[in-house]
């Protein structure tokens, strides 16, 4: 690798990394509110207030920086001559960020379902949803350093 590709790759690396800490803030967050919010009377001042707080997550940060991680990521993979596409674990980390990003939008949805009223799950079920995405974080964050196969 030249210096300079070898420089362009590291700046990606290390903004899809920033990427990743800010989506995965957020993915933690979101369910926590979801659990609160849950318990707050439809109408009430705290019901409004975390409709507000859920929208500016989920708009300022989860999504700008999942963009950010899948941009920088296919970035790393296009700036490295070296990838290996008949890695199992390159195809592994790929299927659990797109099983992430699902999850994304599954949050984004219950969200919007928050925000008109209409929501159809009770505090536990977010206080499980709450463990999906550290689960999901420790098994790319394994693949990708320990490359299983």
């Amino acid at each position: 690798m030249t210096e300079g590709v070898s420089n362009i790759y590291l700046w990606f690396k290390a903004l899809h990394v920033i990427s990743v800490i800010a989506w995965m803030a957020g993915l933690l967050y979101l369910p926590r509110l979801f659990v609160y919010h849950c318990d707050a009377p439809v109408g009430s001042q705290s019901s409004e207030t975390f409709k507000v707080m859920e929208g500016r997550l989920v708009r300022a940060i989860m999504t700008p920086a999942m963009l950010a991680t899948w941009l920088f990521g296919l970035a790393l993979l296009a700036a490295s001559p070296a990838v290996d596409w008949g890695s199992g674990w390159l195809h592994l980390k790929l299927f659990l960020v797109v099983v992430m990003s699902g999850l994304h939008g599954m949050m984004t949805r219950w969200r919007r379902e928050f925000l008109v009223d209409r929501n159809h799950h009770t505090a536990r079920f977010y206080r499980i949803v709450n463990e999906v995405p550290a689960a999901l974080m420790i098994a790319i964050v394994l693949t990708v350093i320990i490359k299983p196969f």
